[in-house]
Order: C-alpha cells, then sequence, then structure tokens
C-alpha cells in the first residue's frame, strides 16, 4: 500500500471515530428523560399505545392509590422508573417520589405553600434527567435530585422582586437546555431565566411589567429561533429564550386576569383558550417569530383552567358557562360538536379523549367521526374540588383529588 492510500486510511479512521463519538454525543443528549405538566410538549397529548377501548361500568382496576399526599390541584409527573407529585400539609410544600408500584421513596420540603382560597400545591414537578423543578404557590422554586436532596433554591418575592396573585403563583416550571424559565411577576421582572444546575440568574425580561396569570409557558422551536410563550395578568406573551427581548405580546379583550391554560402550538399557529369572555383565539407567527396576526376567535368554548387539545383539525376542550365538552373547526373556528359531560380538565391519547370533570367523573370518549361517551366511572377517594389534570404513562392513569393520588390499569390485556 502506497503512502496515498495509507493517507485516506488515516483520514477515514479519524472521521469514522469523530462521527462516532459525535453521534454517541447526540444519543446521550437525546436520552435525558423529560417528563412535565400535561404531556411532552405540554399540549395534553400523550404518547401511549394499546390502551383500553372501554371500561367497566366500576371504571378500570385500581392498581394502587395513596391518601397523604397533601392538600393541592397539581397532577404528578412520571417517569420511567418515579412518580413525582407536590402537595401541602400544615401549610408546608413537600415534593413526593413513589416507585411505580406506589410505594413513597421520600418527600422533601420545598417551601410555603398557599392557605388561603383553594389551599394547597398549584404546580406540577417538571424532570430532567436526575433533575426536578418545583414552585410553590409562594413563589420558593427549587431543584431536587432524584434522592430527594435539595441543589439549590430560589424565591420570587425575595429574590426577584415578584407580585403574588390572588390565587397563588401556579405555573409549572419550564426548562430548555441548561435554562429554567419563571414568571415572577411585578414592573421589573416579569419572566426570568436560571441556570437550572445552581440558579444563578441568566436574564430577566420586564415584558409588559405585570403579574403572572397561573399560565405554565410552553417553548417554540421554529427556524432555529426558540421563543418563550405564556400569558401574564393581561397579555400573552411571545419572549425571545435567548436574551429574554419581548418580541410581541396580545392583549385580552376583558381585563380578567385568570389564564391558567398553557398554549398550543401547532406548524406555524398558536392557539389558546380563556375565560372571562375572552374565548379561544388561533394567531399566526411569523416566519421569524416577531409578529402575530389574529386568524379568528370564537366564544364556542371559553375555558379558565381545564386545557384543551388539537387533534388533526379540531379544537376540543370544556366550555366553563356552558359546561359540557366542545369541539371547532381549528382552520375556521366553526362550531362542530358538543357532548354534556360537565366542565372540567382534557387530554388525549391512543385516539380517545379522557375527561375529568369537576363533578368527579371521568369519562373516556370518541373523537371521530363525532363526540361519543364510550364510558365512565366516578372518583370516590380524595378531597375538595376536582381540579387537576390526568396523567397517562405505561398504560397507567393517574388521577389525583386533593389529598389523594390513584393509579388506574388502562393498558389492553394481550389475548
Amino acid at each position: 500500500m502506497n503512502f496515498s492510500n495509507l493517507f485516506y486510511v488515516f483520514c477515514f479512521l479519524i472521521v469514522t471515530v469523530t462521527t462516532s463519538c459525535s453521534n454517541s454525543e447526540s444519543k446521550e443528549i437525546i436520552e435525558i428523560e423529560k417528563s412535565q405538566w400535561r404531556g411532552d410538549n405540554r399540549d395534553g397529548k400523550f404518547n401511549e399505545t394499546n390502551l383500553l377501548k372501554s371500561w367497566t361500568a366500576k371504571g378500570p382496576e385500581l392498581l394502587w392509590f395513596n391518601d397523604s399526599i397533601g392538600n393541592g390541584y397539581g397532577s404528578p409527573v412520571i417517569t420511567s422508573e418515579k412518580v413525582y407529585i407536590q402537595g401541602e400539609i400544615d401549610s408546608i410544600g413537600y415534593l413526593f417520589a413513589f416507585n411505580l408500584s406506589g410505594k413513597l421513596e421520600w418527600k422533601s420540603e420545598y417551601g410555603t405553600e398557599w392557605m388561603e382560597s383553594y389551599i394547597g400545591s398549584r404546580s406540577s414537578p417538571t424532570v430532567i434527567g436526575d433533575l426536578i423543578y418545583v414552585c410553590s404557590g409562594f413563589g420558593d422554586i427549587s431543584c431536587f435530585k432524584n434522592d430527594g436532596s435539595k441543589v439549590w433554591s430560589k424565591n420570587f418575592l425575595k429574590n426577584f422582586n415578584g407580585k403574588n396573585t390572588r390565587f397563588g403563583f401556579s405555573e409549572s416550571l419550564l426548562v430548555d437546555d441548561s435554562l429554567v424559565f419563571a414568571s415572577p411577576g411585578g414592573i421589573d421582572t416579569n419572566i426570568i431565566a436560571l441556570n437550572r444546575f445552581n440558579g444563578e440568574l441568566k436574564w430577566i425580561s420586564k415584558a409588559k411589567s405585570e403579574i403572572p396569570a397561573y399560565c405554565s409557558p410552553i417553548l417554540i422551536n421554529r427556524n432555529n429561533r426558540k421563543i418563550i410563550v405564556s400569558f401574564s395578568e393581561h397579555e400573552l406573551l411571545g419572549i425571545d429564550a435567548i436574551n429574554g427581548n419581548l418580541l410581541w405580546s396580545h392583549l385580552q379583550d376583558t381585563m380578567c386576569d385568570i389564564h391558567g391554560n398553557s398554549p398550543i402550538y401547532d406548524n406555524g399557529f398558536l392557539y389558546y383558550v380563556t375565560g372571562c369572555g375572552n374565548g379561544t383565539v388561533k394567531l399566526k407567527l411569523s416566519d421569524n417569530c416577531e409578529n402575530i396576526e389574529q386568524v379568528w376567535k370564537t366564544m364556542a368554548i371559553d375555558n379558565i383552567m381545564g386545557g384543551i387539545v388539537k387533534i388533526d383539525s379540531l379544537i376540543i376542550g370544556t366550555s366553563h358557562r356552558k359546561k359540557n365538552i366542545r369541539c371547532v373547526n381549528a382552520n375556521d373556528s366553526s362550531f362542530v360538536d358538543s357532548l354534556n359531560f360537565g366542565r372540567g380538565s382534557v387530554i388525549f391519547a391512543d385516539d380517545l379523549l379522557y375527561c375529568y370533570n369537576e363533578a368527579g367523573e371521568v369519562g373516556l370518549l370518541k373523537v371521530f367521526p363525532k363526540l361519543e361517551l364510550i364510558s365512565s366511572f366516578k372518583i370516590e377517594k380524595g378531597t375538595f374540588e376536582h381540579f387537576s389534570h390526568p396523567a397517562i404513562k405505561n398504560g397507567v392513569l393517574y388521577i389525583r383529588h386533593g389529598k389523594s393520588l390513584m393509579a388506574y390499569d388502562i393498558k389492553k390485556k394481550q389475548a
């Protein structure tokens, strides 16, 4: 073999090794487990298959339950190994960690919880790899390891001059790459970004100088640009995730501060639903993410905190005033269908809709060709209001009702 051939072989080996290392590093990054409120994309869709298509009159089998998670309304978040949930006991907020069989592995204090109107925890944990991020009703934000030890903590009011709401801080923290985003609110610190590993402040966005609005933000990645979208008191905000610059805002028609639903992003369009006379809105986001244009608005669905899902060309959610499940056409806002099942929260998995209403009923529904209730059962355990959103992981349906967390087997059995 001559020198030229040896040179090419040497170059090939270098490229192969480099590519292998690069792929290995990329694979490691991709495989970091991420679990958060309302599914992978905070849009109410759970990537589950082979689930039951109907239930018995008593509902699916109850695998386990725990009646000691404290007061609260936040949903559980489930990883491949654990179930995490927040709750209040004697005014103290705790992060609980269960194994998948329902055994409590640890609980760790994260701060003072909300003890006024609707006492208890508001938020859901956000889990990235072996780190868990939580927020209390009084603005204590903390990072924990998956063994329950605390890594760092900050407080919206003391550290960032934040301003609380009338029902307490309620967002489930948003994490991307090395940053965690949060909303202290107030004149100078509407939105902040912290180093998620040590809590160091990275940027502050004044935005519209408003208090928060109970909304858990979403992250949009469009044309290689990352945008945080969330509500403040009266406006929907678009914030540059890199530097905190306010790109655009969308003022509500009525000055109602109760915006509890995360927006939904799909293929260049934003959808959001609110109550208090604002309804459901579709916005077109420009290619550079610096402008928005309202496409339509409808009052067919008005919802304060139950969430919506977008299924194909349909927007589905429950109506606050009509107190039923309703769907509209996402293209032109035309009314499509409704079903009497009360007011509550909705999620979607394996081609079926799940609704947990405020009367404590859990319904399984078809969406196509029209809304149809297949099965339902009543939640008998728990305390206070039925406000929590359900979650699904590995064929298990998780329902939180106050002090009780329940796990139901909804996996289809093999013949």
